[in-house]
Formats: structure tokens, C-alpha cells, sequence
């Protein structure tokens, strides 16, 4: 069985732990489905509800376009390299960057109408390019953990892997460390958490349980709250 998608079992030390991408991509497939949601719920002239789905979704975007392009820069190149005999399949997984990208296009030119006024055709419309947009994310979210994470542990070192995820934190302001943890420990399983938190230092565990945790719920009732009635 292939330690990238279908199991948190950990690899042999001298291969990466590819299976943290996979928890890292539960945070783009969650939140790409709450966003035509969120979108839609809110009321037509709700301008400052807006905003803040703006500001929100803008926060995806930033993190997906960081999130593919350390893939760009750090991953496919040394798979072309290393895995010629696959170079088919790296090759789509940039193309596929490249269509989400185009999908995402969309959804940044109907964000500033629809935020202005709260639009509720804008809104329509910028619900519908987040929905292809997802369509698109998917399809690729599911070919990299199913076909390339396996290539993945079998061509890169652990330390090649690491700088993968040492760069991703990098770029996270320090006022949304907490928010992006609690999104990736949202869904995991304990073993996940166990995982991810011991990669904190102790000050960073402990700050995460006594003011992080309850950071990362306040930040979700504001952004979710309108669809608890739905």
C-alpha cells in the first residue's frame, strides 16, 4: 500500500512522509466547497459581509498559488529529472496547474464587482467560477496523492521533501500561524495531530492549546456562521 494517499502509516526514515500533503490538501478541498456557499449566503447589498468572504477567499488563493508554486519550483523539476520514465505524468500535473490557474482567474475577476455591492448576479457568477474552479482542483488533488506522491517518496530525499514544507511556512504571517494549523489539524486523525504538532516546538504546542485552539474556532464562526442554518 502506498503511503501517500491511503494511509498515515509512516514511511521507512530515509523516505519522505509524503502523507502530509494529503492532510495539507483536505484545507484546499474543505475550503474550496465552503466558498460558492459562503458566497451565496450572503444577502444581496451586504457589502461588509462581502469583504469578509473576500478577504477570506483571497487568503485561499494566496495560499494555493504559494502552495503550487513551491510544486513548481521544488518537485517537478527534480521528478523530470529523476523519473523519466514518468515524465508524462509530471507533465500534467503542471498543466493542471496552469488550468486551475486559469480557473482562478475567473474567480479574481468577478471578486471585485461582487465585493463592491454584494451584487447578487456578480455573485452568481463568482459562485459558479469557484465551483469550476474546485472541479479542476480535484482532478489534479486527486492524480497527485493517488499517482505522484508515490513518485515522490521513491525520487526525493527527506530533505529535498522538507524544504517543500519549511518554505510553506515561511510564508505565513505570524499573526495566522495558529489559523493555518487549525485548518490542517481540523480534519485529521490523532495520529495526524500527533504528527504535525511535534513539529512545533514545546512553547508553540503550548500556545496552540491554551490561546490557538480557540483562535482558529472564533476565526470559523465569523467566516461560517451565516451556513449553520442552512
Amino acid at each position: 500500500m502506498s503511503p501517500s494517499s491511503t494511509t498515515d502509516e509512516r514511511p521507512p526514515a530515509e523516505r519522505p512522509y509524503t502523507h502530509e500533503m494529503v492532510v495539507v490538501h483536505r484545507v484546499f478541498r474543505r475550503e474550496s466547497a465552503l466558498l460558492p456557499r459562503l458566497v451565496r449566503a450572503v444577502p444581496e447589498g451586504g457589502a461588509a459581509r462581502a469583504a469578509q468572504v473576500a478577504a477570506h477567499l483571497r487568503e485561499y488563493v494566496g495560499g494555493l498559488h504559494h502552495h503550487h508554486a513551491l510544486e513548481d519550483e521544488l518537485v517537478w523539476p527534480l521528478l523530470h529529472a529523476r523519473a523519466a520514465r514518468d515524465d508524462e505524468l509530471v507533465s500534467r500535473m503542471e498543466e493542471q496547474h496552469r488550468r486551475i490557474d486559469r480557473t482562478l482567474e475567473a474567480v479574481e475577476e468577478w471578486t471585485p464587482a461582487w465585493e463592491r455591492a454584494a451584487d447578487r448576479i456578480a455573485g452568481e457568477e463568482l459562485a459558479l467560477a469557484l465551483e469550476a474552479h474546485r472541479a479542476a482542483l480535484l482532478e489534479h488533488l486527486d492524480d497527485e496523492e493517488r499517482l505522484v506522491l508515490p513518485l515522490v517518496a521513491g525520487h526525493l530525499t527527506v530533505a529535498e521533501w522538507d524544504v517543500v514544507g519549511t518554505r510553506g511556512l515561511e510564508r505565513i504571517p505570524k499573526n495566522r500561524l495558529f489559523i493555518a494549523l487549525g485548518a490542517i489539524l481540523e480534519e485529521a486523525t490523532p495520529e495526524e495531530r500527533a504528527y504535525f504538532l511535534g513539529r512545533a516546538p514545546l512553547a508553540g504546542r503550548l500556545l496552540w492549546a491554551v490561546v490557538g485552539r480557540r483562535q482558529y474556532a472564533a476565526a470559523c464562526r465569523a467566516i461560517r456562521g451565516p451556513l449553520d442554518g442552512e
